[in-house]
């Protein structure tokens, strides 16, 4: 890489201008880029004015970036001009971050980031400028993730529209079935269940939330507690600090439902509000918005990340390696636009995560427990016609972080389990339910909460059990009366209750 920083010293008093002034200062640059950037990556002081109290500077280098060493270069300037010329540092700025750095394949729509700069291509070399960087930028180094920006919108441009990678591990054993009506229609009828009061969510009666209870009462007893992980209770909420470090708040920000706080609970700043809900009976929006604050926190669909938080900054004894532990309280909330559909793709779900970490060898051996329990619990208590898949998400063939090639050593990655829904058609050309996940993602959340092990490599990994798909999955095949349900699941679940008669 070769870069370019044109920048911009602001003095709290005159410096001589011309050869005097610059003899003062060069030398204190040339300093700081010989220490800072060292001889491998080429750093050199190309230009140097100084006019008065300002010192326009243009340092270039390859490989390292240059602007630790102006950063160094004004402390050093503020440490010994402070004490022979009673001068001080006002302000710094970049005024052009030029960078030039391999991308293959060069783009072929135009890639935009959401700060000043300019970008273009020579060959498969780009070159990118940002523009009026303070010294906050600098410091925080917008520029590398300004470059890894670019880099990943050109990747997700190649992989526009590519399927996941997928691949079949345990195919189905045919279970026939006279069932073929979609559950959740089935239950609409018959009273079970009713569309909730705001969009993609539901209301389960007696007969629904039997069911749904038995599943997670099922998860517990079958594969959690033999496999001994310990239930936790963690906060519904998850702080925005939280999904910056796990990633989602950058890759999957139109998928949360945000919180925000109200400013106040004087009843005298509510005032004007609550009277016009009392006379025009509608909620005024607009006042409202004065009310509350900007959004703070988004409401979970995944209890993970608040584990890792939990554990973040905290070494984790050998002896309690593999730690696992599970979360059944937090109800999951995620916005699914117009994918929504019955009860299995829903905005608002009720699902147990297990989340475990320890070594890659233990990792590996809990995921063949995992395997295991799910397997008798799918085949023996459920009965129902599954299968298992790897698979690798397009976005991670394309962020470089498990690829097609690390798939087929299936070390890291997940397991898809998917059940055949009858109603959707015959079982080669329908869309089968991903119903269950088993995941090991390495050192990628450990390493961004910085939990450590007492030694050795420390993975993480988790197991969504989502308890509406469950429910999809096993009424879809087995149909809504009792009288049909496999001996060992009538056992869990125990004589349903009455549905209530109205008139």
């Amino acid at each position: 890489m070769e870069n370019e920083l044109v920048a911009e010293v602001v003095l709290s008093g005159a410096l001589p201008e011309g050869p005097e002034g610059e003899a003062l200062v060069r030398p204190i640059a040339e300093e700081a880029v010989a220490q800072v950037l060292g001889a491998k990556s080429e750093g050199a002081v190309s230009q140097l004015v100084v006019r008065g109290e300002r010192i326009a500077i243009t340092l270039t280098s390859t490989g390292a970036r240059p602007h630790q060493a102006l950063l160094s270069f004004v402390k050093r300037l503020q440490d010994r001009l402070g004490r022979s010329h009673r001068v001080g540092i006002r302000s710094l700025r970049a005024l052009h971050y030029t960078v030039r750095f391999p991308l293959d394949p060069v783009p072929a729509q135009p890639i935009g980031l959401p700060i000043p700069h300019e970008i273009w291509y020579e060959g498969t070399t780009a070159v990118l400028t940002l523009s009026e960087l303070d010294e906050e930028a600098l410091r925080d180094n917008w520029i590398d993730r300004a470059v890894a920006l670019v880099e990943e919108k050109a990747r997700r441009q190649a992989y526009q529209g590519k399927e996941q990678y997928w691949a079949l591990l345990k195919p189905a054993v045919v279970r026939p079935g006279s069932f073929r009506e979609d559950p959740t229609e089935a239950m609409i009828r018959r009273g079970w269940v009713r569309n909730g009061p705001t969009k993609g969510k539901w209301f389960l009666g007696p007969r629904a939330a039997h069911v749904l209870r038995a599943m997670e009462r099922l998860a517990r007893r079958e594969v959690l507690e033999p496999l001994g992980f310990s239930e936790v209770v963690q906060p519904h909420h998850d702080s925005f600090d939280i999904l910056l470090r796990t990633g989602h708040l950058a890759g999957l920000p139109g998928e949360f439902y945000y919180v925000a706080e109200p400013r106040t609970r004087d009843p005298g700043a509510w005032e004007r509000f609550t009277d016009l809900v009392k006379i025009t009976r509608q909620v005024p929006t607009e006042e409202l918005a004065k009310l509350v604050g900007p959004p703070s926190a988004v409401s979970c669909y995944a209890q993970c990340p608040t584990v890792y938080w939990w554990l973040s900054g905290r070494t984790i004894a050998e002896g309690s390696l593999p730690l696992k532990v599970y979360d059944r309280t937090a109800i999951s909330n995620r916005y699914e636009s117009g994918g929504r559909h019955g009860l299995e793709r829903v905005d608002e779900f009720h699902r147990i995560e297990p989340v475990y970490l320890g070594t890659p060898e233990q990792l590996l051996a809990l995921r063949e427990e995992l395997l295991a329990r799910y397997t008798q619990v799918f085949d023996n208590v459920l009965e129902l016609e599954w299968r298992t898949a790897w698979v690798t998400p397009f976005y991670l063939q394309q962020s470089g972080g498990v690829g097609v090639e690390d798939a087929t050593e299936r070390i890291q990655g997940t397991i898809d389990f998917e059940a055949y829904l009858p109603y959707r058609g015959s079982r080669e050309e329908s869309e089968w339910l991903e119903f269950q996940n088993l995941s090991i993602v390495g050192d990628k959340y450990t390493k961004a909460f910085t939990i450590r092990p007492q030694k050795g490599l420390l993975w993480s990994g988790c197991s969504g059990i989502g308890l509406e798909r469950w429910t999809t999955a096993f009424l879809a095949q087995k149909g809504l009366d009792p009288e049909g349900w496999p001996s060992r699941f009538r056992e869990i679940a125990g004589p349903p209750p009455p549905d209530p008669t109205f008139l």
